[in-house]
């Protein structure tokens, strides 16, 4: 039986610390710092002081909670922007409380996913003799995980998502099997790098059938990751330069309205009569410079659609008179709640189809565990979080084809989009609102409505309230981006599709493929109690 590699590097001292920074460097792979080119190595010290643990201790998962909250602090540090509240009445340090609170929760959770691993690799690890063994299991594992928090409804980032917006090549690959396509390409190339480190500068290490061997071994793991990172880019690639479909038959000349109406008065009589203004105005102008269909921000009209009816405002005046359909975010009702809507409005003024928001934020649009945690909230906050969720299996009718509809947070949720794609969507609307936020938060969030156009093959029209609002083809290629902060409107055109990519037809099926291998390489590693040679 050939002897198990236990590499001790050295140094390797104040391992928290190193893992603190490389989760650091994992955390501004995304805006505002966009480096994303860090992911691929920010993973590497963590795995190598996982591999070098043998017997769990407690003291072993400091360095997966230094690393997670370098990286979850610093991705998601744009959660402190919703402070102050006090324009909607909450008390100054009630406010702050409540940012913290929010930021800090999100970094636990990631600390659990992170700490999962982490031990789940030094327990396994007895088993694993091969280094590519351990690869395969940590890529798995790590995929597996990522994709069990998506199903939770604290969600936004993935090693996937560190290479959005302007990684595309690699991106691209998101069409095969979703964002666990791109984590496996990280988390794989950042394996085979420890692997090879230690293997060449371990210290007390066993041989491994002699130092030909380990160096050859060595050696393999890195020319496997060179070559998986080469592979994998020159794929993505090679999709990227697929032509798009421009068919003039396909295409729709749409338009965006930009409201810019901040928070603070949103809500409020002078944001009504703002809103009413400028949406009314922008609807006209688009309508008259040729638009086909005009589409609004998340809750754009902050009323409930059938008033507007009902009421004759002006908006609605205004379509009865233009003659142009337009999809428009407003407030509806269900089961005695309120729901965030975005509707269809036909030429006529008829509303053709209505698409409630599937996946709402905690604690903003409803109370987990309400009836013991709704009373601690109360305390702090005045807020009302009662609105009622939509149906995930909702369908968009336009006038000119179904379409894919994503409200604001929906945009961290690929199998949201994958299903409506699967469903007959052969476009999408993505409608935010995204004020009150740094401009960390909307340009995160641009990033990641690049990722849904790309695995499901669709152009994206991006509405937003603040921006940024947008149009992306396909291919992840932003062709228009509003600024920031202004009142804006955008006539463009975008193209249907009707495409199936894998990850629409199969959905995350490569997980199912690491899962299976991976449970095979655990299997006859602990029955054999001996590596298999898989080089």
């Amino acid at each position: 039986m050939l002897p198990k590699i236990s590499q001790k590097l050295s140094p390797f001292p104040f391992p928290w610390l190193i893992c603190l920074f490389a989760g650091i460097l994992m955390g501004i792979t995304c805006d505002p710092v966009n480096a994303w080119f860090f992911a691929w190595i920010a993973f590497v010290p963590l795995w190598i002081w996982v591999i070098q643990q043998q017997h769990f201790q407690i003291k072993q998962i400091i360095p997966a909670l230094t690393f997670a909250i370098g990286y979850y602090g610093v991705t998601l540090f744009w959660i402190t922007g919703v402070h102050p509240m006090t324009w909607m009445g909450v008390p100054w340090f009630n406010s702050l409380l409540i940012a913290i609170a929010c930021w800090v929760i999100l970094i636990v959770w990631g600390s659990v996913l992170v700490t999962v691993w982490s031990l789940a690799m030094i327990f396994l690890n007895r088993w694993l003799y091969h280094p590519l063994q351990r690869v395969v299991i940590g890529v798995t594992l790590w995929c597996s995980l990522e994709t069990l928090w998506s199903y939770t409804p604290l969600h936004w980032t993935t090693f996937a998502f560190t290479q959005s917006p302007y990684n595309l090549p690699i991106l691209q690959l998101l069409s095969i099997s979703g964002t666990t396509t791109v984590t496996a390409a990280i988390v794989g190339f950042n394996g085979l790098v420890a692997e090879a480190i230690l293997l060449n500068y371990g210290r007390n290490s066993s041989r491994l059938a002699g130092g030909l061997m380990k160096g050859a071994i060595a050696s393999g793991s890195a020319l496997w990751a060179i070559a998986l990172l080469v592979t994998l880019h020159l794929a993505g690639w090679l999709l990227y330069l697929q032509p798009v479909e421009t068919s003039q038959n396909q295409a729709i000349r749409v338009g965006i309205i930009q409201g810019n109406i901040p928070n603070t008065i949103k809500l409020y009589p002078e944001g009504w009569r703002k809103a009413i203004d400028g949406y009314t105005t922008g609807y006209i102008n688009l309508a008259q410079a040729g638009a086909e269909a005009i589409l609004t921000p998340e809750t754009a009209l902050p009323f409930q659609w059938r008033q507007q009816v009902n009421q004759r405002s002006s908006f609605y005046q205004a379509i009865l008179e233009e003659g142009v359909p337009v999809w428009v975010g407003a407030f509806g009702r269900k089961q005695g709640r309120m729901t965030n809507s975005l509707y269809s409005i036909g030429a006529n003024g008829e509303t053709l189809s209505r698409f409630d928001k599937v996946k709402l934020v905690p604690l903003g649009e409803y109370i987990p565990f309400e009836d013991w945690l709704g009373k601690v909230i109360n305390r702090l906050s005045p807020l009302d979080s009662h609105l009622a969720k939509g149906d995930p299996d909702q369908t968009f009718l336009t006038p000119f084809s179904q379409a894919i509809v994503g409200i604001c947070y929906e945009s961290a949720y690929g199998e949201h989009f994958r299903r409506q794609a699967a469903n007959g969507g052969e476009f999408i609307l993505s409608a935010s609102n995204d004020a009150h936020y740094s401009e960390t938060m909307p340009a995160q969030h641009h990033a990641q409505d690049i990722m849904r156009a790309i695995e499901t093959d669709r152009a994206m029209v991006r509405a937003t309230n603040t921006g940024y609002s947008a149009i992306v083809d396909p291919r992840g290629n932003t062709l228009w981006l509003s600024d920031m902060n202004e009142y804006q409107t955008h006539l463009g055109t975008i193209y249907k599709q009707q495409t199936k990519t894998l990850y629409v037809r199969w959905g995350n099926w490569l997980n199912w493929v690491l899962l299976g291998l991976g449970i095979m390489i655990i299997i006859k590693s602990a029955a054999t109690n001996k590596p298999s040679i898989m080089s």
